[in-house]
């Protein structure tokens, strides 16, 4: 699996590639700004990219438009941010470009190695592994329409677990019940959020992305 490495800071960007060339990634290329990221992405079309919020040049927010051009150039491109702190606009930029292989956590998750890396292969495999933090972060904006009215708290409770990018099995042990309840509860959720059956579209996906962007 082929990677790129967008990270300023020499320590982390080394310890990622020596963390994922442990786990069988193959680490194409690692870089610290801007717009080497930006013609790294576009050059090598990785089926992952793991990307910082801000560097060089200005360290406000070219690692993330980087990876937005990008994706718009390479569409569907997995992207997995990486940052010190919950960019609200950022996250919510990113995720308007809807469809998969989409994730953002903040940086102190790395300590939990085998997490991390599983979050890596799901946003290349073109799942979602989002930060519980960021998600409390992105719901506590105002909703001028939103579109989980009609969920009840339980299902709500299923789709927030289902946006961190954990499974059904696991939503179950997380919330004390059976696989089965959770299969009934997700069907659910597909048909208040009007996402029916389709062989194109991740109806998991689409759901997350109707939970957290804006009504």
């Amino acid at each position: 699996m082929r990677v790129v490495i967008g990270e300023d800071l020499a320590l982390l960007r080394d310890g990622l590639i020596r963390l994922l060339r442990a786990h069988q990634f193959d680490v194409v290329e690692a870089v610290d700004n801007g717009p080497d990221l930006l013609r790294a992405l576009v050059e090598h079309r990785p089926d992952v990219a793991i990307v910082d919020v801000r560097m060089p040049p200005t360290f406000t927010d070219e690692g993330l438009r980087a990876a937005i051009e990008a994706r718009r150039e390479v569409p569907g491109l997995p992207i997995l941010v990486l940052s010190q702190y919950v960019e609200q606009l950022y996250a919510r930029e990113l995720l308007a470009g809807g469809g998969g292989g989409i994730g953002y956590l903040l940086k102190d998750r790395i300590s939990d190695l085998d997490q991390f890396v599983e979050a890596v292969r799901r946003v290349a495999d073109g799942g979602t592994a989002l930060d519980p933090e960021v998600i409390a972060q992105l719901l506590a904006r105002p909703r001028t329409a939103n579109p989980l009215a009609g969920l009840t708290p339980r299902e709500t409770e299923v789709l927030g677990l289902m946006a961190e990018g954990r499974s059904n099995a696991a939503i179950a042990a997380r919330m004390f019940i059976t696989e089965k309840a959770v299969g009934k509860y997700t069907a659910a959720i597909f048909g208040k959020l009007d996402l029916p059956v389709s062989e194109d579209d991740n109806r998991r996906v689409l759901a997350v992305i109707k939970y957290l962007m804006p009504g």
